[in-house]
């Protein structure tokens, strides 16, 4: 019989990241590598656990996921997305307490464009006098 697996698609800016979710002792590991050594950052490394932590099924799941795109804290936010929708295929009944915790709202903060006439977005040339 085929191992139980889980899947969820996070996407955070410019990044997208691909997660599956298999019953296990709670290694996380992201492009082949410990999440810990990939990420590099305390910070982000609570960020990619919250949606665990909130459930409190830490050690219970093995997360392999694969990210491309943007950068770390980019990608480090597509992977607390992407976590979060494959544990609510592992239980509906996880989606109450995901959903007040916020973790299934995709952020749609994307940089904005460079308009003609301008130095970057918004920020015009500076304006001289004389």
């Amino acid at each position: 019989m085929a191992k139980e697996q889980y899947y969820g698609t996070g996407r955070r800016k410019s990044a997208i990241a691909r997660v599956w979710i298999t019953p296990g002792e709670g290694k996380i590991t992201v492009n082949g590598r410990d999440f810990k050594e990939y990420l590099g950052r305390p910070v982000l490394e609570i960020l990619v656990q919250s949606p665990l932590t909130q459930l409190d099924v830490v050690g219970r799941y093995d997360v392999k996921a694969t990210t491309k795109g943007g950068g770390i804290t980019g990608q480090a936010g597509a992977l607390k997305l992407g976590i979060a929708r494959a544990l609510l295929e592992v239980d509906s009944e996880f989606r109450p307490s995901l959903k007040s915790a916020g973790f299934l709202t995709r952020d749609a903060r994307i940089k904005e464009r460079k308009k003609y006439g301008r130095k970057k977005a918004r920020r015009g040339f500076q304006f001289v006098k004389r």
